[in-house]
């Protein structure tokens, strides 16, 4: 049983390096777990189903994320900021990767749309990309940074709903912190995740690299950038005060999905957006968002697998078993469990309540700190989301970048962003547990 998770998750692994749908090769390493643990196929198939709604709040705000951000772009205050970056970094790549990081970065602590301004932002400046020879698996190392490090270190917008699920798992099983000592915690893992991050800016993807025509599985239409003159107005002044709305609610209430629907309703009571275009803006958000929040809803299902068939359970058993008390190699094991682990559910947030259980009590009895432990989790619970296929930390950046089919999803975004994060994260997640 224990070698479930390991054997599923080089199922979807495997499938998904051969070019494989993602959710197929979800629902393939869901089946594989299932079947090892004694299941047949159809109760492999109603576990994974029955646990798609996991998931379910994640996949409503994603959509509603969409609207929102295509009421934004609606607006055309995207436009100023598209035409800003190519006017001002255009033949300066590396400062223009760097912008970008900086811009995702924005998404996940300051205007929570989290992926959702990817697929606006991104197309329009493909054709500029290509002018300029960009590396686009620099680029997309870059978004992956930005969805991904600010909420591991800053607990504000999806950052504090990360560290909140951080306390109340760890209170769950008897170790109590606040918010601000989990996030102390994860200072030294966030920094592995800068150095990756300058590693692939200024070494790996430094270079030029021409993008590929149908790479990414489809040719569609090369994305024309029309650098057309937009002057702030008064829709613009609306549109911000419906963004800084949607992050206060976000804030006080910790949910995504009142956020998402605050910003939208103060969109169409300002009149930023008309009433009438109302079906036209949900409907585009459906289109942009779906696919990814369906992948979240099957990645939930083969959570849901593993979890009652008691897997990684068996999985963490068998590995502290033959550690003893030995805490560098009993972290290390530990990190490499929640990469595995992390790799098949592709959820960073999703993962935590699980390896919180399983995690608490053995480093209780190894004499770990708290703010180790927390160190531990946190690591473990981001191990695998940038690397994983069916990560939203993936997937987001492959959604803008492969908007004219030249980006490969497993090559040119799971491949680069595993190595550049996993590797320092799983380091200096190390380290922390070791210092704290």
């Amino acid at each position: 049983m224990e070698w479930a998770v390991i054997v599923s998750v080089l199922v979807m692994t495997i499938l998904s390096l051969l070019r494989v749908n993602v959710i197929i090769a979800i629902i393939a390493a869901a089946l594989t777990a299932g079947m090892m643990t004694g299941l047949g196929l159809i109760e492999s198939i109603e576990m994974l189903v029955s646990g798609m709604g996991g998931q379910a709040s994640t996949a409503l705000s994603y959509i509603l994320l969409g609207a929102f951000a295509v009421a934004i772009s609606y607006t055309g205050i995207t436009g100023i900021l598209v035409n800003f970056l190519i006017r001002v970094l255009t033949g300066k790549k590396t400062m223009m990767v760097l912008v970008i990081a900086g811009a995702a970065s924005l998404s996940q602590n300051v205007v929570p749309v989290h992926i959702a301004f990817i697929p606006i932002l991104i197309p329009p400046m493909l054709k500029v990309f290509d002018n300029m020879r960009i590396d686009r698996r620099g680029v997309a190392a870059a978004l992956t940074f930005g969805l991904k490090a600010p909420y591991l270190m800053i607990p504000a917008g999806f950052g504090l709903i990360f560290h909140q699920t951080m306390v109340e798992s760890m209170a769950a099983s008897g170790v109590e912190l606040s918010v601000q000592e989990t996030a102390l915690s994860m200072l030294i893992p966030g920094l592995g995740m800068v150095v990756g991050l300058l590693i692939a800016v200024f070494f790996s993807y430094r270079g030029d690299r021409d993008a590929v025509s149908g790479a990414g599985g489809t040719v569609a239409p090369e994305q024309q950038v029309e650098l057309k003159e937009v002057k702030f107005n008064r829709t613009h002044l609306f549109t911000l005060i419906a963004i800084a709305g949607a992050l206060v609610v976000q804030i006080i209430t910790g949910n995504l999905i009142a956020g998402a629907l605050t910003g939208l309703v103060l969109m169409f009571v300002f009149l930023a957006v008309p009433f009438n275009r109302g079906d036209q803006v949900v409907s585009e958000g459906i289109g942009m968002m779906g696919t990814i929040a369906f992948v979240m809803l099957i990645a939930s299902g083969y959570a849901q697998v593993l979890q009652e068939t008691g897997s990684i359970e068996a999985l963490v058993e068998m590995s502290s078993g033959i550690l003893g008390d030995n805490q560098p190699l009993i972290a290390f094991v530990l990190l490499l469990v929640g990469l595995i682990v992390t790799l098949g559910i592709g959820s960073s947030f999703g993962t935590i309540p699980i390896v919180a259980a399983l995690f608490v009590p053995i480093c209780v009895g190894a004499g770990f700190s708290p703010l180790a432990t927390a160190a531990l989790i946190g690591t473990a619970g981001g191990l695998g989301d940038a690397g994983s296929p069916a990560s939203d930390s993936t997937l987001g950046p492959t959604s803008g970048l492969n908007a004219d089919g030249k980006h490969h999803h497993i090559w040119d975004t799971v491949v680069p962003t595993f190595i550049h994060y996993n590797i320092p994260l799983f380091i200096f997640g190390w380290v922390a547990a070791l210092v704290l």
